[in-house]
């Protein structure tokens, strides 16, 4: 860990940012894995236990007093904002702690448990190229067990200081933790044995056959127990003392907690209660824009009625086969290319792929963009799932969902920031979902910019899309603040979404488990288009789009607040005249 001594001598910013992200892999070495940084691949840190938080903690103060003998002032404005981003990170944090989110360490959306089965599945970040990498994840597993230990007894102190879930959640969470692929002892039919039956070439019968009995052992006599005891945990001590309630509120300081979630998942200072009427007002401009599609179709009946009819309109699934529900996203491609040119100066080097989703993990995934390599080697992948291109519904967002995961949003946003050498470490491989998927969201926004949405079908799967993002900001502060339940919060997204009630539930279910998160994405990209409005007033003819777009992504996510610092010097020096 760098110490204050050395940082005396040269308080330089580098050097500390550089520094921290050092030091912040070995807390995190998940993190370095996923980035293809392999010297932590053995390591799963006890991150939930009150010695880990003590040290974290006091890391991140140890970097708090490294930049305060940084001479703020003498930095030019790019140092500004890495010095802003890191200062941000490090007080939000520690904040984090301040709400002890260890009384939770998992829930049915995410966490360890569930992330753990694909890790070690041999088709997920995870290498087994190596016996040094089958040793590592043999490693891995043996600190498991110690893992799931430690979040019983969070979970117990969570039963003490009466910080429990919700029932509901608690339910889901049950089976997940029983799922046959998990705990079966037919070795071929479990997914922690899937490294065995995919040895690499070049290991002996030897080899081949010692990995087989470590393998079995370690699902035998680890994973396996620790998941069952974890899941009759859950049900015999746990369920009965989760709660009947679905929002923070509930929770002893709950509106404290929640507010602190509202600010870190938006970046921004914005309250549960103007969040909450911005959702409304949001939701009434995308029904009357949806009315206008309906009336465009010539349907007669309700919005609501509209809704169900385009999940089932024939006219919205003209697709035969996947290879034409393929060939249709690269048809959009192949129109906004163009335009492109006219929106964006700098654009990715990383080269850039449409694919379906594996056959495999394809009934159970959605749409998602797979980051490439810094370095372009590997390319980012745009993977969509089709289980039966008759059924692919363009009503879905077809147009929107490609803007969005894909070129300009996803693609654009995470191949320049990563390709940034200029950028520390920290930045260049950091996520700030606010901004991330604010800008993404910001992306559908130019579909008619782009020549899209020329169509009523996709037209309404666009605004389905920025539909789903609206209600969240109802139904995420409704929930949290108590002015919903779990039912009321299913009905409005039923009302407002064309999803059936198992997905509807499924959201939902994600906002309660996740407080804030389904926040950020309308936060960013509100933010970001009510900049480019700005902007546009301000500098007239000297507004030039590329320009701004070019700028909102040099530096990477930000928060929204720097972002606006940021973009605000931008713009200055834009009017200033050229000496």
């Amino acid at each position: 860990m760098l110490n204050a001594a050395n940082i005396m001598k040269s308080p330089n910013l580098d050097s500390i940012a550089a520094g921290y992200y050092e030091e912040y892999l070995k807390f995190y070495p998940l993190e370095a894995t996923s980035q293809g940084d392999n010297r932590y691949n053995d390591q799963l840190p006890n991150n939930i236990s009150q010695a880990f938080i003590k040290k974290e903690i006091a890391f991140y103060n140890s970097v708090q007093n490294q930049l305060k003998l940084v001479d703020y002032n003498s930095l030019d404005d790019d140092r500004k904002v890495v010095y802003d981003v890191l200062e941000y990170t490090i007080i939000d944090k520690q904040e984090r702690y301040a709400y002890h989110p260890e009384y939770i360490p998992f829930t049915q959306f995410s966490g360890l448990p569930l992330d753990f089965p694909m890790l070690g599945s041999g088709s997920g970040i995870q290498p087994f190229k190596t016996e040094k990498d089958y040793e590592n994840w043999l490693s891995r597993v043996d600190q498991f067990p110690v893992w799931m230990d430690t979040a019983i007894s969070n979970f117990r102190a969570g039963i003490v200081n009466n910080v429990v879930l919700p029932k509901a959640l608690v339910l889901k969470m049950i089976p997940q933790l029983r799922a046959q692929e998990i705990i079966t002892d037919d070795f071929d039919k479990n997914i922690f044995y899937g490294p065995v039956k995919n040895l690499p070439k070049d290991f002996t019968p030897v080899i081949a056959n010692k990995y087989s009995k470590l393998y079995q052992d370690a699902i035998k006599n680890k994973l396996i127990p620790a998941y069952l005891k974890m899941a009759d945990f859950l049900e015999k001590e746990y369920l009965p003392k989760a709660r009947l309630t679905d929002g923070y509120n509930a929770l002893p300081n709950g509106s404290n907690i929640y507010s602190y979630y509202v600010k870190s998942w938006t970046t921004t200072d914005k309250t549960p209660d103007e969040i909450h009427k911005t959702g409304l007002s949001e939701v009434e401009r995308l029904r009357k824009e949806m009315e206008k599609v309906k009336t465009q179709l010539n349907y007669k009946g309700s919005l609501d009625e509209f809704l169900n009819f385009v999940k089932s309109d024939p006219k919205a699934m003209p697709y035969k086969n996947s290879a034409e529900v393929l060939a249709g996203f690269q048809s959009i491609l192949d129109k906004i290319t163009p335009k492109l040119k006219t929106m964006f100066n700098v654009t990715p080097k990383t080269p850039f792929e449409i694919r379906q989703t594996e056959k495999y993990r394809e009934a159970s995934a959605s749409a998602e963009y797979i980051q490439g390599s810094p370095d372009g080697s590997r390319p980012g992948i745009f993977y969509i799932p089709i289980p039966d291109p008759r059924k692919f519904n363009v009503t879905s967002g077809m147009e929107s969902l490609f803007l969005h995961e894909a070129i300009p949003g996803h693609h654009y946003q995470i191949s320049l920031q990563q390709e940034n050498t200029k950028l520390p470490k920290f930045m260049r491989f950091g996520w700030i979902g606010a901004y991330g998927e604010g800008w993404a969201l910001y992306c559908e926004s130019l579909g008619q910019e782009l020549g899209l949405y020329t169509d009523p079908y996709q037209k309404m799967g666009s605004l389905s899309d920025e539909m789903l993002r609206a209600v969240r900001l109802v139904i995420d502060t409704g929930l949290h603040t108590g002015q919903m339940t779990r039912e009321q919060a299913i009905q409005y997204f039923l009302s407002n979404v064309a999803y059936d009630e198992a997905g509807a539930t499924a959201e939902v279910e994600r906002y309660m488990a996740m407080p804030g998160q389904a926040l950020s994405y309308k936060a960013g990209a509100m933010k970001i288009r009510e900049l480019r409005n700005k902007y546009q007033k301000q500098l007239g003819s000297k507004f030039n789009l590329a320009a701004f777009h070019d700028e909102v992504l040099s530096q990477g996510c930000l928060p929204l607040e720097i972002l606006e610092r940021k973009m605000d010097l931008w713009a200055k020096n834009v009017i200033k005249p050229a000496k």
